[in-house]
């Protein structure tokens, strides 16, 4: 019985084998579970820490990148095709507005047209309105005229809008009897004067000499124009090659937006006679 109790007792060996198996079955798992944990936390951390996308810069480079080219667009865009600007006087009431910005059509004139009776248009003053350029610091005019040239900043001292009135060769008189500003004889209906306002208090008569261009405010009363420049050089005729363009669009506030309103005020004036150069005021 001592053998046969001695047979059927389990083997120490097997229960070590067995179990150690076991329990070494479910560390394998474990430790195949860990692995393989770290596994995924390794891959990640290596994502991470791994070198940068070179085509994936910072956020920030590519929309200072994107600005700066809409920048370099809109300043070329300004420079040769259209170029907004600020209103910053009432000289040009009803038509423009104070605060207005305006589109320039700056190719208007550049294949053979000329500035038009009627046109409203930007120019230099520079030798008719100014006599000579103001100076100002290099750093801020460039920061000016870049803001300028964006519609963000008053234009130029020397940047002014008005209306042609009388084109080469025309005699502009103010006024004939009934108080009516007359070209070349006939007299001019001028409905985008401001409601109140005499055509002119200055009483004038000049003949515009060719290439030059005579220009007045809608708002007479309010307006710095060519009747106040008559006795300085250039008697106050602007150079047709000092026209920066014509003001086709008003673009800003929303409310406003439309085409600069043309008119017809002009239709009935005939030509200049054939030979008239201009020489200026008459006495």
């Amino acid at each position: 019985m001592d053998t046969e109790a001695h047979h059927t007792e389990r083997d120490p060996s097997s229960d070590t084998d067995s179990s150690g198996t076991e329990e070494g079955s479910r560390s394998a798992r474990v430790s195949g579970d860990s692995v393989s944990g770290d596994a995924v936390s390794g891959d990640a951390v290596s994502g991470d820490a791994g070198p940068e996308d070179p085509g994936r810069g910072p956020s920030w480079r590519r929309t200072a990148l994107v600005g700066g080219l809409c920048v370099t667009f809109l300043l070329l865009l300004s420079h040769f095709v259209i170029q907004p600007f600020l209103i910053p006087s009432g000289s040009m009431e009803p038509t423009l507005q104070v605060g207005d910005r305006i589109l320039v059509n700056k190719l208007a004139y550049r294949f053979g047209s000329r500035p038009a009776r009627g046109d409203v248009v930007v120019f230099d003053g520079t030798g008719s309105f100014v006599r000579e350029q103001p100076e100002e610091n290099p750093v801020t005019g460039l920061a000016h005229d870049a803001a300028a040239a964006l519609g963000l900043a008053e234009p130029d001292e020397t940047d002014f809008v008005k209306r042609v009135v009388g084109v080469g060769g025309d005699r502009v008189v103010c006024c004939d009897k009934d108080g009516r500003l007359t070209v070349n004889g006939v007299p001019v209906p001028e409905q985008y004067v401001m409601l109140g306002d005499r055509p002119s208090s200055v009483p004038f008569d000049i003949v515009v000499p060719q290439d030059r261009l005579w220009v007045m405010g809608d708002h007479r009363s309010q307006s710095s124009d060519s009747r106040d420049h008559l006795g300085d050089p250039g008697g106050g005729m602007v150079p047709v090659d000092k026209v920066v363009g014509r003001a086709d669009w008003i673009a800003w506030p929303f409310g406003r937006w439309t085409t600069v309103p043309g008119t017809d005020a002009f239709d009935a004036v005939p030509s200049p006679p054939a030979g008239a150069h201009g020489a200026g005021a008459h006495g």
